[in-house]
């Protein structure tokens, strides 16, 4: 089924409605869908270089739009959904805690899913659940998707097609690496 999805949004960077397509598909991706718009994202920019900017932006505002979603979903569903199961399995006060714990950590927690291969609908839809709050949510989620769209963007506009495997195979472990190295470096001043 992935195989599927996934050769169908390659089929739709060719169309002449690739960047509505794009938008939705980042959009989805915040809050139920599987694929990651880069995968649309990274033929359109190296078909269109000139357009790279556009693209990344068009990727970001819809991801963060559909983050929002991801949020409302979160937060309206644990209330009818949620809590009853945690209270029949005698776990609320542990999802309290859990909250509590998130919510300190949250924008970080926005800021690794969003630039990291990590389901960014995850983090969005917990976001909502603990209740983190909308401002620091969103500039978080803003932040984040922006940096992974626009560096992708960067990369194929200035190097081109070469740059696409490289991002395929190994930019989602760049930046997974990235972040290990900045959240060990602020442990370290922290507890050192």
């Amino acid at each position: 089924m992935i195989r599927r999805l996934y050769d169908w949004t390659m089929r739709l960077a060719g169309h002449r409605h690739a960047t509505w397509a794009l938008a939705f598909i980042a959009f989805l991706e915040s809050s139920v869908f599987p694929i990651p718009p880069d995968v649309l994202m990274i033929p359109m920019i190296i078909a269109a270089p000139h357009r790279a900017f556009r693209i990344a932006f068009i990727a970001t505002l819809a991801s963060v739009i559909g983050g929002i979603v991801g949020y409302g979903i979160g937060y309206g569903l644990m209330d009818s959904v949620g809590k009853p199961i945690l209270e029949f399995y005698g776990k609320s006060d542990k999802f309290d805690e859990l909250a509590t714990r998130f919510n300190e950590y949250g924008p970080w927690a926005v800021i690794i899913a969003g630039v990291t291969p990590f389901p960014f609908k995850v983090i969005t839809i917990f976001s909502g659940v603990t209740h983190l709050s909308l401002p620091i949510f969103l500039g978080s989620a803003v932040f984040a998707r922006a940096l992974r769209f626009f560096v992708v963007a960067a990369l194929l506009w200035k190097f081109g097609a070469p740059m696409r495997d490289f991002i395929e195979k190994r930019l989602g472990l760049v930046f997974t690496l990235f972040v290990a190295l900045l959240l060990g470096g602020l442990y370290l001043v922290k507890y050192l």
